[in-house]
Formats: structure tokens, C-alpha cells, sequence
């Protein structure tokens, strides 16, 4: 039995197989975290708000409904609302941090010139709408699938695999 079985049974079997938030946590903690990345773009920020993703989750977790969505789709709109209040309270405040905590033998040739390409991205992602944005995020970040995108935003999934592809050619003739 996979994550997503185990976490979806019915409100009334959830003492029968409780969760295990253990295994939630690591499987889920990476989704959660780059989605953040991509959505906030500094990495304190991102780990603060995975921190509280999962601690709403927790909190909220006799609300959580298996005939509404997915485990991981209910956790990454837990994520999307966090970060969602996060960039409200904090409009003018985003920047991406310079610290880099690798030391894979790569030359620090290799590491400026990746430094500079994420800055690169990081500003060209800012002048996208908050849509557009999330979007990126959703797909790059979270890694979700098109169709997981078109459940968690209501549109459909070739629309977003349209969209998508624009979004992705528009950073690209900005590069």
C-alpha cells in the first residue's frame, strides 16, 4: 500500500490506519520544499514555509478528505496558501539567497556561473504574474504532473500544458 492509499481512507477508518506522518514527511518534504523554492525564492524563506506547511497539515489533518483530493494534492494547497500569505505580507521583501552549501568538487567557475543563471531565472520568473509564477512553480518545483496542476487550479489540462509551454518559451527568448 502506497502513501496515497494509506492516507486516503475514509474519515471513519482513519483510526483503523493512521497516517504515517513519518513517511509523509520524507516523501513529501522535497515536493513541498523546491515548490516553495520556486514560489519564494530564497531558500530561509522556503524552509520556513515547508516548516509551517507541514504543521498546518498536522493541525488539520482530521479535516483532510480523500473524495476531495489527494494526499499530496491537499498538501500542496496547504503550500500554495502558506506561500500565498507569505508573498502578501512580504510584496517587496523577495530576493534569492547567495549561499551555497556544495562542495561536490564543483570549481567556483562552476558555481558563479550558477549562481548567476538562477539569478538570472529568479528574475525572470519575478515579471510574471502571480499566476504565470505559480504555474512555474507548480510544474519545475512541486514537480506535479499537467493534470495535477489542472485539479489543483481548475483549468484544464491541456490548457495548462499550453500555458506551460508559452510560459517556458517566453523565459526562454529572455535568456
Amino acid at each position: 500500500m502506497d502513501l496515497e492509499e494509506a492516507t486516503a481512507q475514509p474519515q471513519e477508518n482513519a483510526l483503523a490506519q493512521p497516517v504515517d506522518w513519518n513517511a509523509v514527511y520524507s516523501e513529501q518534504l522535497p515536493r513541498i520544499y523546491n515548490f516553495l523554492r520556486f514560489r519564494v525564492g530564497r531558500r530561509g524563506d522556503a524552509e520556513e514555509l515547508t516548516s509551517r506547511t507541514f504543521e498546518k497539515a498536522w493541525n488539520a489533518r482530521d479535516r483532510y478528505r480523500r473524495d476531495v483530493a489527494g494526499f499530496s494534492t491537499w498538501l500542496i494547497g496547504i503550500a500554495r496558501n502558506v506561500a500565498t500569505d507569505h508573498l502578501r505580507s512580504a510584496r517587496n521583501h523577495l530576493s534569492l539567497d547567495a549561499a551555497i552549501n556544495s562542495s561536490d568538487g564543483i570549481t567556483a567557475e562552476d558555481e558563479v556561473a550558477r549562481i548567476s543563471d538562477i539569478e538570472r531565472l529568479v528574475t525572470l520568473t519575478s515579471t510574471l504574474e502571480d499566476r504565470e509564477a505559480e504555474l512555474i512553480a507548480l510544474k519545475y518545483g512541486a514537480e506535479l504532473n499537467n493534470r495535477a496542476i489542472a485539479r489543483l487550479i481548475g483549468l484544464s489540462e491541456s490548457n495548462v500544458g499550453t500555458l506551460l509551454h508559452r510560459l517556458v518559451e517566453k523565459l526562454r527568448a529572455s535568456w
